[in-house]
């Protein structure tokens, strides 16, 4: 064994414990410089392209603290996002019209259609002939394209159903700037343009909405829908859904050959989009024969929005063609567009009467006291659109026309409207309507002496914004036997139409 192979080296002892201080020392200095530079990265973000300056000996370090972390920055400031109010400008109207009607037809658009205001257009089969003049008073007027391709197997319908179906996406593909609803209707739908803003304005048009209401006949809804619009009494699609409407729709339509009609398709794909119909009551399809007067008589708690199938029933007001009749009831349109042909009621006590107005339309006055209750329903005037069916065939309450000679009413259409300044307020005329009356043995004051019934109204284009309620009415005394004056307006605190 060699004694001499553990021997330390002279001075070997010394230079080693140097080498383990500094290294010691260099791990050290590390150790503070990576905490430098950490630490200025976290605090110092906005010079994180700055060279880093070495911390000096003075400086308080502090570590982040983690549990009270620094507050986030503050949000952006919120974007306006609340739409502008809806105007004509922003609803586009697609009309189906035949060629065959449209000399009689476009009698009615013009009626309610407003040149230079109304955006729209009427979609034809075929050409048609029109005067310069004309043209100006009529919305645009386009062919519609060729549905030859699509399928068509309703034994009982017309092809035509399928052009109309896709009115509202050719309308769509025009590019009208602004637009936020389409609202279809056909060439014999009369619309009441403002009430029609008026309930599109409840609703948001950037969601996906389809608009509309059902039709008056039980039998008709049971053969198509109750959750279908009907596209005669007009309905709206808001314009996100009119676009998803229009990628699906021929495709669609090519999956439905056997249904009858335009809406019942439209209908079809709504369900295949997954979009309930909203209803709303003031669209009329009109299902139905005869006269109006027992439903715009006792028209529901709602705005008038359209009226259809006005070829088919009488004219609204006796002795006037069916286009004047109605330039008659869109003149009260001009005063008060909210309160067109809403319904009160009120009783004169001393001559133990009952009266029901429908504003801008007609006063009727019955003998006896009629409670609220049923004079809200509508009278059996008219017949249903299935002419075998009963009073059960109807899709809302009705009642039969008064059977006994001393309640037939008196009725009283409007004759003319005037505004007067001083007062601010509506004067509506209304006179008798000359039709003979059964002999009656009541002891009680007899109507049979009023000659005409003056309504007074004022102006109120805010009705809809608040809950809905009837207006109340008020007889006002009079100096004349043959002149009654009425009062319709808003009710006073606890006012009521007791008997």
């Amino acid at each position: 064994m060699n004694p001499t192979a553990h021997r330390p080296v002279p001075g070997f002892t010394s230079l080693r414990s140097a080498a383990t201080c500094f290294f010691i020392s260099l791990l050290l200095l590390y150790s503070i410089y990576s905490s430098t530079f950490i630490i200025n990265t976290k605090h110092d973000d906005d010079n994180l392209n700055c060279p880093l300056q070495p911390l000096s000996a003075k400086q308080n370090f502090q570590r982040p603290d983690h549990n009270n972390p620094a507050p986030p920055p503050p949000p952006p400031p919120p974007r306006n996002t609340t739409p502008s109010p809806l105007e004509i400008r922003h609803v586009a109207f697609g009309i189906a019209a035949s060629s065959s009607l449209w000399n009689k037809r476009k009698e009615y658009i013009k009626l309610w259609w407003r040149p230079e205001e109304t955006r729209g257009v009427v979609w034809l089969d075929k050409k048609v002939t029109i005067s310069e003049e004309e043209s100006k008073k009529l919305p645009d007027i386009r062919i519609s394209g060729n549905t030859s391709k699509f399928n068509y197997s309703n034994k009982q319908g017309r092809r035509s159903a399928l052009r109309i179906s896709r009115v509202v996406s050719e309308t769509l593909r025009m590019g009208m700037k602004e637009v936020r609803w389409f609202v279809m209707g056909d060439d014999d739908t009369v619309f009441v343009v403002e009430n029609v803003l008026r309930v599109l304005s409840k609703y948001d048009h950037n969601q996906f909405y389809y608009i509309g209401s059902s039709s008056e006949s039980h039998v008709q809804n049971i053969f198509f829908s109750y959750a279908m619009a009907y596209g005669g009494g007009g309905f709206a699609i808001s314009y996100p859904l009119a676009k998803e409407l229009e990628r699906m729709q021929d495709s669609c339509i090519q999956r439905y050959p056997g249904l009858y009609g335009s809406d019942d398709r439209i209908h079809a794909c709504m369900a295949e989009l997954g979009v309930p119909l909203t209803k709303e009551p003031g669209f009329h399809q009109y299902d139905v024969y005869g006269n109006l007067l027992g439903l715009l008589g006792a028209h529901p708690v709602a705005p008038l929005v359209s009226l259809h199938h006005l070829d088919v029933v009488d004219p609204i007001f006796p002795g006037l063609s069916r286009v004047e009749g109605l330039q008659r009831l869109l003149e009260s349109v001009e005063q008060d567009s909210s309160s067109i042909i809403q319904q009160s009621f009120c009783y004169d006590k001393d001559k133990y009467w009952s009266i029901s107005v429908s504003w801008g339309y007609v006063v009727q006055v019955m003998r006896g006291i009629i409670s609220p209750r049923e004079l809200e329903m509508p009278t059996r005037t008219f017949l249903n659109w299935y002419k075998r069916a009963d009073y059960k065939g109807y899709a809302f309450n009705t009642r039969p026309v008064a059977r006994h000679p001393c309640q037939k009413p008196f009725l009283f259409y409007l004759s003319s409207l005037t505004y007067d300044d001083k007062r601010r307020q509506i004067v509506g005329v209304y006179s008798r309507h000359n039709e003979s009356h059964p002999y009656c043995r009541w002891k009680s004051d007899s109507p049979d002496k009023l000659n005409t019934v003056i309504v007074l109204k004022r102006s109120d284009g805010d009705r809809w914004l608040r809950s809905p309620r009837r207006d109340c009415c008020r007889v006002l005394p009079s100096r004349r036997v043959s002149v009654m004056y009425l009062w319709v307006g808003n009710c006073r605190s606890g006012e009521i139409n007791e008997l």
